[in-house]
């Protein structure tokens, strides 16, 4: 599956620089940084993006010896709006959206960003800004990967997830214990549903959300959380490693150990969307997949 159609937005050079600091103290990875990318970025604000880059604060702590569970956990609740994990450029990796289907968030139909066809703001590296001004990717910072020299015939470490795993692009060795192996592109193991969607919006599952798509074991090469224990160049005795896919779900939704409390979102750090609720620019909402604005039904 290809990656669905993104609105592309002229590439900027922003004004301010950026500037990260990755160290290890103790047992603990400390990432701090000012959320800048080190690389071009699209418009903002723009037609679903009415929020310019801001400089942030960014200080996020993570076991530097993690420990995989018996279970996958997502203790931000499902589709809630979660810093998942930093890039090593020191920008967010935040996967889900805050829209909802009519702004509705008991509904539990959240809106899945790279379905959207770019009505959200996204730009060439799948990234936009939240109200605050935090840039942060939703899927491969593509960018980024092209900063780090590609990763072309290589296994590529892109950050860290909240639980201290290492986080990679799509490609990994095809034995994940031979670090010889061939290279490849690893696989999701979701797949959409079959049939309507029951309530909600209706309509077929067409990817639209996040409820439309379901864990297929045995279809792909990662678990759950997008992840699996392999011997890597950073880890030559062996981790858990989670990778950015193609197709969903991107940016894992799910951690295999636990998240450090400085990666959940505080009161003023964000947690809305692109228009604080969904809204594009005053009186420019971006529609939903089938006709529905994110915040409620159609302007009149």
């Amino acid at each position: 599956m290809r990656l669905p159609l993104l609105l592309v937005l002229p590439a900027l050079a922003l004004a301010e620089t950026n500037r990260v600091t990755i160290r290890v103290e103790g047992d603990t990875r400390i990432v701090e940084s000012n959320g800048i990318a080190n690389h071009a970025t699209g418009s903002f604000p723009n037609r679903g993006n009415p929020h310019a880059i801001e400089a942030q604060k960014h200080a996020f702590r993570m076991p530097a010896k993690p420990k995989a569970g018996a279970d996958f956990t997502n203790p931000h609740g499902s589709g809630a709006p979660t810093t998942w994990g930093v890039a090593l450029n020191g920008v967010p990796f935040d996967p889900n959206t805050a829209e909802y289907w009519r702004n509705d968030r008991s509904s539990g139909w959240n809106l899945d960003l790279m379905a959207q066809d770019g009505r959200l703001g996204v730009d060439s590296s799948h990234a936009h800004v939240q109200p605050n001004g935090a840039y942060h990717y939703h899927a491969t910072p593509t960018g980024l990967v092209d900063a780090l020299g590609g990763d072309k015939g290589r296994v590529l470490l892109l950050g860290y997830a909240a639980d201290g795993f290492p986080v990679y692009s799509a490609n990994g060795h095809k034995d994940p214990k031979d670090p010889s192996s061939p290279v490849v592109a690893l696989r999701s193991g979701y797949k959409l549903r079959k049939g309507t969607r029951q309530g909600g919006p209706g309509g077929a599952y067409d990817g639209a959300y996040t409820a439309d798509w379901e864990w297929a074991a045995g279809q792909g090469d990662l678990d759950q959380a997008n992840g699996r224990f392999e011997v890597t160049k950073e880890y030559p005795q062996g981790t858990y490693a989670y990778h950015i896919t193609t197709t969903f779900p991107y940016i894992p939704r799910l951690f295999r150990g636990t998240p450090d409390s400085s990666f959940k979102k505080r009161p003023g750090q964000g947690g809305q969307g692109p228009g604080q609720g969904g809204q594009g620019r005053p009186g420019r909402r971006p529609r939903g997949p089938s006709g529905e604005t994110p915040d409620g039904p159609p302007p009149r």
